[in-house]
């Protein structure tokens, strides 16, 4: 650290915070998937699922986890309500919003409709030639592919053909600036993948920010929220399942 002050360098423990002029964002990760019971399925994990990733369904599970967003949707004030809501072109998050809404509206009747936009940059990480194949059915398929993932680090590691988290991390900037211009001071929610809510975080948490390799997934219909502190966006919710509670009530 003596060599790096005499040379003029200073270390940042923490990234340094980009400017925005959004209100505050909400990030909640879509229901249970099929293929999410799929890869927690001990009878299934080492077998690829059939199908294309964007057509998963959700579960019935998942279904009621997306009625309790809803009701949590209900419950926030005036001032929280996201007045735009960005979808990933999947169907297991579009279908997440469309149950979302329903629910609200049926609690609450709210008059003013939630504008709804589709982004395919909030798409899930593409996996390439290992698309809906669990973690063990690659590592059955092909274990250097594995063997690499654990060497490089999963933030770097690129199956053959589909994207590191690094990628999913550059649309998701390019998306979060253009965000940034057309919905100044609005509060906005992205319904979307785990990959994508964790590189709104890595981006939030400003330039040079340390790479987030060491975090776990968040929970499906988890709610996570960056609330606006001056020019930035705090974070304040990481990964909340609370309304998710058989006796939760938010409004």
């Amino acid at each position: 650290m003596e060599f790096e002050q005499r040379r003029g360098w200073v270390q940042v423990p923490e990234g340094l915070v980009v400017p925005r002029a959004l209100g505050g964002l909400w990030a909640v990760r879509h229901a249970q998937s099929e293929a999410n019971a799929w890869f927690a399925d001990p009878a299934t994990e080492q077998r690829p699922m059939r199908g294309t990733d964007a057509a998963v369904e959700l579960t019935a599970h998942g279904r009621w986890q997306a009625q309790r967003l809803g009701t949590w949707l209900a419950g926030l004030s005036a001032v929280q309500r996201p007045g735009l809501v960005v979808c990933s072109p999947y169907l297991r998050t579009r279908v997440t919003w469309a149950v979302m809404a329903e629910a609200a509206t049926t609690r609450h009747r709210h008059p003013n409709p939630i504008r709804t936009l589709v982004d395919e940059r909030l798409r899930d990480r593409e996996m390439g030639v290992f698309e809906l194949h669990p973690y063990r059915a690659i590592r059955r398929r092909a274990p250097e592919e594995g063997l690499r993932r654990e060497r490089v680090g999963n933030w770097v590691y690129r199956p053959p053909g589909g994207e590191s988290l690094a990628d999913v991390a550059l649309r998701v900037r390019s998306f979060l600036d253009e965000l940034d211009v057309v919905a100044a001071g609005e509060q906005v929610l992205v319904v979307t993948h785990d990959a994508v809510v964790m590189s709104l975080r890595y981006i939030l948490d400003g330039l040079g920010a340390p790479v987030p390799d060491s975090l776990e997934p968040v929970p499906n219909a988890s709610v996570s929220q960056w609330r606006r502190e001056g020019t930035r966006l705090a974070l304040r919710v990481w990964g909340a399942v609370d309304h998710l509670a058989k006796d939760a009530d938010t409004g």
